[in-house]
């Protein structure tokens, strides 16, 4: 039995909507939280592509976990990865980002680590196609996007010209219509008139789905007026493909009747599938868990792992009752799970109520005052679907700060089309072929200030 005066050991693994809403559940329980996470930060994944393509800011879609936190003072953050569990020890192992080692010991569990993203057998394919999952994504993401353009206005010929102005997308679930539809509007209102010997209006955008409709989650009426709009921006729908490559210059993809067409595109975003991670495989060893296919830890109607009822798994990660991947399902199970654990500190003997999802809707963002809303029989699209979808996200962003910043930027793009955010790095090439090279000559004297240079130097590519 436990001593009385230690408080009950509450591990957290992962700081996304079910790690945050179970701690949040917890705030005034006499247990002890430890919230692990690979990361620093909370983030609201549903608007990383508005971070990719230049609405948002990173600060306004990431806050620091601890300072979402700061005021839950039976809470602690640890910055590591969970690499394995031992369900007989009741204890944790995770990996610091230093390499070192953490064993957290635990009275109660909650796997709460989300899902990453799939290629379906083809990891390969994630050099040349980055996915949207992680905030590192979104800024390689917008990267590509905004980079394509620049390439695009200095290409030597018109056939690179137009594999830099082609964008190819893989998934067309919420995360590949919304990136498809921002993409189409940036080369067509954010860009307009900004660069001299291309017109990023011509700019390609390819959308390829492996089934027959975009949103098919969303049913066949909202599904229909999504294509109906996506086509409408200029975005070309390639339903019922299979991509099976994917390189540097393009894509190859494969119809229902078998053949195969190569697609040049200089920029592949990856925004189909997505698979558990190795912490989900590991605890699956540790308890004798049963995994679907993409590797989710089947539960107990009340999330609790069968034989193990102190480990509870949340969010995504979870597979009850085929539930969906959204947010709402992470944070409601999420502050489930932390209930249950409040209630068996308490005392409480009665049987806990299964876990029961209240399907408060999906929605998906297009373009400017262009949204598709389901909520149980209410369909909406269009410019109410729109507004239906900015109080959605602005119910759900976390703190004030970002709400305010948020709607002075969508303020901003809705009335104007541009775009704030727009800032990306490039590799300094430069710097990596002289570290290659090897130790170099002796510079020669710098030139005194205003007199002519001795040999020719390059120059920024962009004039003053």
């Amino acid at each position: 039995m436990r001593d009385h005066v230690t408080p009950r050991r509450v591990v957290i693994l992962g700081g996304g909507f079910a790690g945050l809403f179970a701690a949040r559940a917890l705030r005034r329980s006499p247990v002890a939280v430890t919230v692990v996470d690979r990361r620093a930060h909370h983030l609201f994944q549903p608007l990383l592509y508005q971070c990719a393509s230049g609405i948002l800011s990173e600060g306004q879609i990431a806050q620091p976990l601890r300072g979402v936190l700061r005021r839950h003072h039976n809470v602690r953050c640890v910055l590591a990865e969970a690499t394995d569990v031992d369900a007989d020890a009741r204890l944790v192992h995770a990996r610091r980002p230093d390499g070192g080692d953490v064993v957290l010991p635990y009275d109660d569990l909650i796997v709460a680590v989300g899902m990453r993203q799939s290629y379906f057998g083809h990891d390969e394919f994630a050099a040349h196609a980055p996915g949207m999952k992680t905030l590192n994504d979104a800024l390689e993401v917008r990267r590509r996007i905004y980079r394509a353009f620049e390439m695009a206005e200095t290409a030597v010929d018109d056939r690179e010209r137009q594999q830099w102005l082609t964008f190819a997308l893989v998934g067309g679930g919420p995360t590949g219509v919304e990136l498809a539809g921002q993409i189409r509007e940036i080369a067509g209102h954010t860009l307009d008139r900004e660069f001299r010997k291309i017109d990023s209006a011509k700019a390609r955008v390819l959308l390829f789905e492996g089934s027959d409709a975009v949103l098919g989650a969303f049913g066949p009426r909202l599904a229909h007026r999504a294509a109906r709009t996506l086509r409408g921006l200029g975005v070309e729908l390639h339903l019922g493909t299979r991509v099976t490559d994917v390189g540097a210059d393009g894509l190859t993809v494969q119809g229902h009747d078998g053949t195969t067409t190569r697609f040049d595109a200089r920029t592949v975003l990856w925004t189909a599938g997505v698979e558990a991670p190795p912490i989900a495989a590991a605890l699956a060893r540790a308890t004798g868990a049963e995994q679907d296919r993409a590797g989710r830890i089947l539960v107990e109607p009340d999330l609790t792992v069968p034989g193990h009822p102190e480990i509870r798994v949340t969010g995504d990660v979870m597979s009850l009752n085929r539930l969906p991947g959204l947010a709402e399902v992470a944070m409601q199970s999420g502050a489930y799970a932390g209930r249950s654990v409040r209630h068996a500190v308490e005392g409480r003997t009665k049987e806990p109520k299964p876990f029961a999802y209240v399907d408060l809707g999906s929605a998906a963002y297009i373009a400017r005052g262009r949204a598709v809303v389901k909520a149980g029989p209410l369909h909406l699209s269009g410019l109410t679907g729109w507004l239906a979808w900015l109080f959605i996200h602005l119910a759900f962003l976390t703190g004030f700060r970002n709400r305010l910043g948020a709607v002075l930027s969508w303020s901003v793009v809705f009335a104007t089309g541009s775009r704030r955010e727009r800032a990306f790095t490039m590799p300094d090439t430069d710097a990596s072929a002289a570290r290659a090279a090897g130790p170099k000559a002796p510079e020669p004297a710098p030139t005194p200030f205003g007199s002519a240079p001795t040999t020719s130097s390059p120059t920024s590519a962009c004039g003053r």
